[in-house]
């Protein structure tokens, strides 16, 4: 195996998937998956064949032991997986309404993936490592906020492109202003921001979105939109030069939308570690997303790189 090019860290928890369409009071049966947006990322990559590291924190009762065994499974290596006998597992439950968009209840309390350790990734292994992930979600809880920032000021450091997601789950968080100010020390150690609309309700960012991502740190800003395609920002001072594209999206019958911006977000870094333009790396990532939605559950539906190509040249 070759050493990967990509770091993914946040966490791994288990979605619940209903038997119906509705309010969750009217589901009286559900599906068990693996979920958790950093654990789709990085599945979605070795689907890819851009197999990566996985940073998280995996507790040792029966839904960790699951969640272990799908990672096994998938080829994520276990370097950086630690275990933790203390804490449970986080529990998701998910409904969905008419157009197969999803909402969440999350069981989060005092669960293994707020106790991440990034200590367990050496400066040895950041020093010749070009791409470092991060998920939101694990920062609305410390001690994993505190210790994940301090993780992205070392890659920082070692000049890895940090790439983040705030995949904003309001829910999560002790307050609106921990979020925003978590969102600004984050945003300041970030090459390239992922996000979407909902990500950024209720902070400063909302009436400008791309701007002020920009004006904040990032270098280059995706800005994904559904059904409707995504959008690529680039300032000079990215690597790739000033740049603006959109791409449409594509036309796809969705049955479930979990996972799909997680999916996104795994063809945008494939497609930048294979060091594509901005506007191939869109139309890869809008494609990689779409195909996730016509599937139920967040790694069950991710596609692998030749069934990717086949449905773009369809």
């Amino acid at each position: 195996m070759s050493t990967p090019e990509i770091l993914v860290a946040g966490e791994t928890l288990v979605d619940f998937l209903p038997d119906r369409s509705g309010p969750l009071r009217a589901v009286e049966g559900f599906t068990r998956r693996a979920g958790g947006a950093p654990a789709n990322v990085a599945i979605a990559l070795a689907r890819l064949d851009e197999q990566p590291w996985f940073l998280s924190n995996l507790s040792t009762d029966a839904f960790g032991e699951f969640l272990a065994a799908t990672l096994d499974e998938q080829g994520i290596p276990d370097r950086f997986l630690t275990r933790d006998g203390d804490h449970r597992t986080t529990l998701a439950f998910v409904a969905h309404d008419t157009s197969a968009d999803r909402s969440f209840t999350f069981y989060r309390t005092a669960t293994a993936d707020q106790h991440i350790d990034p200590g367990v990734v050496g400066n040895n292994v950041l020093e010749n490592l070009p791409w470092v992930a991060l998920g939101g979600v694990a920062l609305a809880s410390e001690p994993a906020r505190s210790r994940l920032l301090d993780f992205a000021e070392r890659a920082h450091k070692y000049d890895c492109t940090v790439v983040f997601d705030p995949n904003s789950r309001p829910e999560l968080w002790p307050d609106a202003a921990t979020y925003e100010r978590t969102l600004d020390e984050m945003l300041a150690l970030t090459d390239v921001c992922k996000v979407s609309d909902e990500d950024l309700v209720g902070t400063r960012f909302a009436d400008r979105s791309t701007d002020s991502l920009l004006d904040a740190g990032p270098h280059t800003v995706l800005s994904t939109r559904g059904a409707g395609g995504a959008r690529v920002v680039a300032v000079e001072r990215s690597p790739w030069g000033p740049a603006e594209h959109d791409h449409p999206g594509y036309s796809v019958d969705p049955v479930d939308t979990t996972g799909a911006g997680d999916a996104f977000l795994a063809g945008v870094l494939c497609a930048l570690a294979d060091e594509q333009s901005l506007d191939e790396v869109l139309a890869f990532a809008n494609a990689v997303a779409a195909l996730t939605t016509t599937e139920y559950g967040a790694v069950d539906a991710l596609p692998d790189h030749e069934t990717v190509l086949r449905f773009r040249t369809n």
